[in-house]
């Protein structure tokens, strides 16, 4: 698994290419949890955000997780779904050096100071400073797995290679030996995800990698000294229920932290505008919609709040809405594709199955979004356009003119139907209290007061084959 551990580009590795050289650069070895120690320190002194990208964690998940780090804790993630644990696993390889020097061809990335293998010592012994070393980039020194039940022993920690035995070593020739992910890992951070699915025997393997930093693979005892940091995540309802992490493992963990998702409004919009790949312009009160919707969902009575309502579900939102845009600029010829409040019901229609609601709230599932989404609807009008006087357009529609919008109504079409409000401004200051410049955003501005108006019992709507009628 390969991460990105910064938005700069890589460097060049640095010069030195046998052993001779690196000690005469004056570098320095140093472990594991001392470099992650050194780096995240330097980079609180200086002012750097060590966790580019995460939201809502600042005063709870990150003091926590720095603190681990800093005492040199292995650490275990707990929380729902969607909350972004991954994602702050990866950001840990930033704390890694750029660049840091192996032994060529050691198969566990050994550093030349301190060779841990037979193979490795042999070869410091026979070259001396003309060992030939290689320069491994902190992306390759994260390893990531998913844990599944058919994870092996073989897979995290390692097995005899039938292929070596094949090539005519001894059984007890420890060359046989094909080391697995944790090995692999060695100066480096190894990741799994949703831990308590792997199978308990599994985890008894990973005891000694824990705790006393060796592996044993069948009949052998490896003394290999690993210089692994151990980081897991795993979901609190499958920590309890359907898996767990079996007791001896769980205590060699230093650090078990929970996470949650973002507690303000203003972390949940961030989260949808970082995480979503949009094909069209997506308006921000739109994704004030859609987050304030997903807040309300979870805490919904009728959502059952042991699985979480992800993140994932208001990204997922803002994508199918920008979506919906560019199908309707395609057909209907717009210049630009921008999403509307009409756009909202595509995104219902295909995210009620990323939800699980709870067993008495069979055949209501539709009738829970329809609310919550109108609710957020309503919240973000009140937000958005409070002190705004709606008289003039409400008198316009009660006196019999009617506005007509739809999936596949343009931007153009809306605007010209609009009632002419005579010198009135409104309709100026609702787009400016969007921030709406072109005409597609107008359009989206006007339609989220004209769909207020309808919630607030202002004006009436009628819907129908991909229409959508106020007056």
């Amino acid at each position: 698994m390969t991460v990105s551990s910064a938005d700069s580009p890589r460097t060049h590795p640095p010069a030195p290419a046998t052993l001779g050289e690196l000690r005469a650069s004056g570098h320095e070895l140093r472990t594991l949890r001392v470099e992650m120690r050194d780096n995240l320190l330097a980079a609180l002194r200086e002012g750097r955000d060590p966790w580019p990208g995460l939201h809502g964690f600042e005063d709870t998940v990150i003091p926590q997780l720095e603190r681990a780090l800093i005492a040199g804790h292995d650490i275990v993630l707990l929380g729902e779904r969607g909350q972004g644990k991954t994602r702050l696993l990866r950001t840990m390889v930033g704390l890694l050096d750029e660049w840091s020097p192996v032994i060529s061809g050691s198969e566990i990335g050994e550093h030349p100071y301190e060779p841990i293998t037979v193979q490795s010592q042999q070869a410091v012994a026979t070259y001396g400073d003309d060992l030939r070393i290689s320069w491994r980039h902190r992306d390759e020194r994260y390893a990531e797995k998913l844990a599944t039940p058919d994870t092996s022993v073989a897979d995290l920690i390692g097995d005899v290679d039938p292929m070596k035995v094949a090539e005519g070593r001894s059984l007890g020739d420890l060359e046989t030996i094909h080391f697995g992910l944790i090995p692999r890992s060695h100066r480096g951070i190894v990741a799994i995800n949703e831990l308590p699915d792997l199978a308990e025997r599994i985890q008894v393997a990973m005891l000694n990698v824990m705790e006393e930093r060796d592996i044993q693979i069948r009949g052998y005892v490896l003394r290999l000294p690993l210089d692994v940091l151990v980081v897991a995540s795993a979901n609190p309802e499958d920590y309890t229920n359907r898996g767990r992490i079996i007791t001896p493992l769980k205590d060699r963990f230093g650090a078990e932290i929970r996470t949650h998702y973002p507690t303000e409004l203003d972390d949940e919009v961030a989260v949808i505008r970082q995480e979503a790949d949009l094909v069209a312009d997506v308006p921000p009160h739109l994704l004030e919609i859609l987050a304030r919707f997903t807040r309300h969902l979870r805490d919904s009575s009728a959502v059952d709040q042991r699985s979480g309502v992800s993140a994932r579900f208001a990204i997922a939102g803002a994508e199918t809405i920008a979506a919906a845009a560019l199908h309707r600029a395609t057909v209907q010829g717009e210049p630009q594709a921008v999403a509307r409040v009409v756009d909202l019901e595509t995104a219902v229609d295909v995210l009620g199955g990323k939800i699980e609601f709870e067993s008495g709230e069979e055949g209501r599932e539709a009738e829970v979004l329809t609310h919550l989404l109108r609710t957020a609807v309503a919240e973000t009008v009140r937000d958005r356009f409070r002190g705004l006087d709606f008289g003039l357009l409400v008198d316009a529609l009660e006196a019999g003119q009617m506005v007509t919008t739809g999936e596949q109504v343009t931007a153009l079409d809306f605007l010209a139907c609009l009632p002419r409000l005579g010198e009135s401004e409104l309709y100026d200051d609702i787009c400016e209290r969007v921030g709406a410049t072109d005409d597609g955003q107008r359009a989206g501005a006007i339609e989220l007061a004209l769909e207020g108006l309808y919630l607030a019992r202002k004006v009436s709507k009628e819907s129908g084959r991909g229409e959508t009628v106020y007056g």
